[in-house]
């Protein structure tokens, strides 16, 4: 009886022993586990800073004022990207003339005026774009008329003659005494010829005019 007693006893001290290895080493683990859990937190990437704290070292620091990179060609207003070099669409490049209008026929033409000779007498020729034209001299009352529009149509091209376009401004020649001058205005452009100076392109628009342009008499 004392013999299965102190056996009984033996196993009871037995399992004692071998239920505390058991937890020691539960907690062993479980302390390991938490000190490895502490550790990778701490060296992870995804630890978060303390507020205040500097940047996490995974993310590179930005330079300060550096402009994001352009994603796309520039665009027009209302987001149409445009090629670069384009012309806003909406503004005219500088120095640009809108096309010229036609004239009105009875704007003025071309203008003739001669003055001087020995009664120092000033006459005057306009001709009209529609090919009317009025002659003025002196005191006496001015005479009109149309030329036709085969007529008007020489005068026209006999101006714009690019032959016309050099003919010089002023007088070449010497002066002649009690001479007449010519004064030619087209196109704002004036042209002063003296007696025997008519080059052939001043000469195509003398031939042109009503009558062969303004009477030199009084």
């Amino acid at each position: 009886m004392a013999r299965g007693v102190r056996k009984t006893r033996h196993g009871v001290r037995t399992a004692a022993r071998a239920a505390g290895r058991t937890r020691c080493g539960a907690l062993l683990l479980a302390a390991a586990l938490a000190v490895g859990g502490v550790g990778a937190t701490g060296c992870g990437p995804e630890t978060s800073p303390a507020p205040g704290g500097p940047a996490s070292s995974t993310d590179a620091p930005s330079a300060p004022g550096t402009p994001a990179p352009s994603t796309g060609a520039p665009s027009t207003p209302g987001g149409t990207p445009s090629a670069p070099g384009t012309p806003d669409p909406s503004t005219s490049p500088p120095g640009t003339r809108s096309p010229s209008r036609e004239p009105q026929a009875q704007e003025v033409l071309v203008e003739v005026v001669v003055n001087g000779g020995l009664a120092g007498v000033r006459n005057q020729l306009v001709v009209h774009h529609d090919g009317s034209w009025t002659s003025r001299s002196g005191t006496k009352p001015p005479r009109t008329g149309r030329m036709t529009p085969a007529e008007t149509a020489e005068l026209r091209a006999a101006l714009e003659d690019p032959a016309y376009a050099r003919v010089p401004s002023r007088p070449t020649g010497d002066p002649v005494t009690d001479g007449f001058q010519y004064l030619i205005t087209y196109r704002h452009r004036l042209v002063v010829a003296g007696d025997g100076e008519r080059p052939p392109a001043l000469q195509r628009v003398f031939a042109a005019l009503p009558d062969g342009g303004p009477p030199t008499r009084p």
